[in-house]
């Protein structure tokens, strides 16, 4: 953590901030903006509802509560928050096994994870998930989204779909003659639409664009297609009150692992959309107030019988885009779609769900990362692991295992590389390796090669990280032979980090080389390594007189051990 990181406030919201300096100008473009985001929320929290397999009002629900407290309570000056298409692979799977109180207990549990994760300021921790990990299982999610949308956009007789992509695709190909013509022909055009338009007009968002043709065009001539109102009934014109839901110790238990996969996907999904949209504004977000606020509006969402939020990258880009300025802008969302809601809520029964389809299939080609997935195929071997694993886990899986089996890949990949950049070698005749730059090694003041190392004295330089894995590299690096020398030094200056695993390969070391009638000398410890020997009673078992800060220091030692053998 870097000493800026550690004097940000833990909780300091923008709006905060913001209003300090607000005028009449900031105002009018968080307006504009606002209510812009809030129409483009609207068809997106609806779909993203319904392909999570909840009611369409719960994604409304989720859009106004949370969206109104991730842009109150939020470390970024232009978050939009929402559901997003993130969570509809969870959130499906756990309606189907655990039904709504179980999301509303599992949505709760990760409000209280993210707020945990902010108190502990792990903001700034986030960004180090592996990129591939994260590639890996947003395009599985998009693919999954994409898959679950052929039975609406075909109006296909499949019966309920289940949270198995590969067992769907095989409904989808039984079924295929059961398409419907008059919803197809309204998915084509709704598609076409939502390709085409953006290409004449970018103001008027193409989603709106899109639901309102196709509404009005099933309702002028009566298509036989299948509405919101005609699968779920109507549309509440108004938010419900809060309910503290029931807890139930054995269901939690059982939520454990998906409450942490939310929450994760959440904090991930925020910094990531805030730190774009750093970029875009040329500012700072605050990501531990992030997390927190994250929290708190995935706790206040379920009491009012939402779904899981999350920073949404795709409305805060809009959200600058037309003039977002301040948090202002994400209130005025929320309040936009509440509006809506009391206004309008009645008519989006007739809001015909091939549309809906067809709007997510668009948002899963733009999360795909089609791009990036493919260039990452290029990348080193483990790297494609982890990618290929996270996405076939996702896919083929669960998200959940997903992405607790990507992140221990990510942590073997991780200890891997650490253990291929920590060496010991021998350079005690350093110049007599043809592979080694004599010019190089002559440069350096501190080279061996111009010091007189005595006869029954070797040295050994170590660099890199002394972690875990550190014991096999050492004891192969250090095997003499049957010709063991008196005295052994082991450089050091280039080791920053040390922990108790490499201090008990050190203590196994030293104990191995008192079998053979060796010292062992380590010379130019840095300042994190010499605690931790300090602290572990190592140095005072050791000798502090065998630990010397230059290799001068370490070649002097050398010289008294071998004195009586001289004599």
């Amino acid at each position: 953590m870097t000493n800026t990181q550690a004097r940000q406030p833990l909780f300091l919201p923008k709006l905060w901030t913001c209003l300090q300096s607000y005028s009449l100008r900031l105002f009018w473009g968080d307006l504009t903006a606002g209510i812009i985001v809030g129409i483009v929320a609207l068809p997106l929290a609806i779909a993203f509802a319904i392909a999570s397999g909840v009611p369409p009002e719960r994604g409304l629900i989720t859009a106004i509560v949370a969206g109104f407290l991730i842009s109150a309570l939020g470390g970024s000056r232009v978050q939009i928050g929402g559901p997003t298409g993130a969570f509809v692979i969870i959130v499906f799977n756990i309606v189907q096994r655990y039904g709504m109180d179980g999301l509303i207990l599992c949505t709760l549990m990760a409000g209280f994870i993210l707020i945990g994760m902010g108190l502990l300021r792990l903001g700034s921790f986030i960004r180090f998930i592996p990129y591939p990990l994260t590639v890996g299982f947003t395009t599985g999610i998009a693919v999954v989204i994409f898959s679950s949308q052929i039975k609406d956009f075909l109006a296909l007789s499949t019966g309920p779909l289940s949270g198995d992509t590969v067992h769907n695709w095989l409904l989808y190909a039984r079924t295929i003659g059961t398409t419907q013509l008059p919803t197809l022909a309204l998915s084509t055009l709704s598609l076409a639409i939502l390709i085409l338009w953006p290409r004449v007009n970018r103001r008027v968002p193409a989603p709106i664009v899109a639901l309102l043709a196709a509404t009005v065009l099933a309702q002028l001539l009566h298509l036989p297609v299948e509405t919101i109102g005609s699968r779920f009934g109507g549309i509440p014109s108004g938010l419900p009150r809060p309910v503290w839901p029931a807890l139930d110790l054995a269901q939690m238990r059982g939520l454990i692992s998906p409450a942490f996969t939310v929450a994760l996907l959440c904090a991930i999904e925020s910094l990531l959309s805030a730190t774009v949209a750093d970029g875009m504004i040329e500012g700072r977000h605050r990501s531990n107030t992030e997390l927190i606020a994250q929290g708190i509006a995935n706790i206040f969402s379920p009491l009012f019988g939402g779904m899981p939020a999350t920073g949404a990258i795709a409305r805060t880009a809009t959200n600058v885009r037309n003039g977002g300025r301040t948090p202002v802008a994400g209130i005025l969302h929320a309040l936009t779609l509440l509006l809506i809601m009391l206004l309008f809520g009645r008519w989006a029964q007739l809001i015909p769900l091939c549309v809906l389809s067809a709007i997510l299939m668009v948002v899963a080609y733009h999360m795909s990362e089609w791009h990036a997935f493919r260039a990452l195929l290029r990348a080193p071997r483990m790297d494609v692991a982890v990618l290929v694993t996270t996405f076939g886990l996702t896919v083929l899986v669960d998200l959940t295992v997903a992405v607790e089996v990507g992140l221990m890949l990510s942590m073997v990949l991780f200890m891997q590389r650490m253990t291929d950049a920590t060496t010991v070698r021998q350079v005690t005749n350093e110049l007599q390796n043809q592979s080694v730059d004599e010019a190089a090694l002559r440069a350096e003041a501190d080279a061996i090669s111009k010091r007189v190392v005595p006869a029954g004295v070797e040295v050994y330089e170590a660099e890199g990280a002394f972690f875990f894995g550190i014991a096999e590299s050492l004891r192969d690096a250090l095997a003499f032979g049957k010709n063991p020398p008196r005295a052994v030094i082991l450089r050091m200056r280039h080791v920053l980090v040390m922990d108790a695993s490499a201090i008990r390969a050190l203590r196994d070391l030293r104990l191995r080389c008192q079998r053979m009638g060796s010292t062992l000398i380590l010379a130019g410890i840095h300042a994190q390594p010499f605690v931790a020997l300090d602290r572990s009673g190592f140095l005072e078992e050791f000798g502090e007189e065998n630990v010397v800060s230059s290799i001068d220091q370490a070649l002097a030692r050398a010289q008294q051990l071998l004195k009586p053998a001289s004599k």
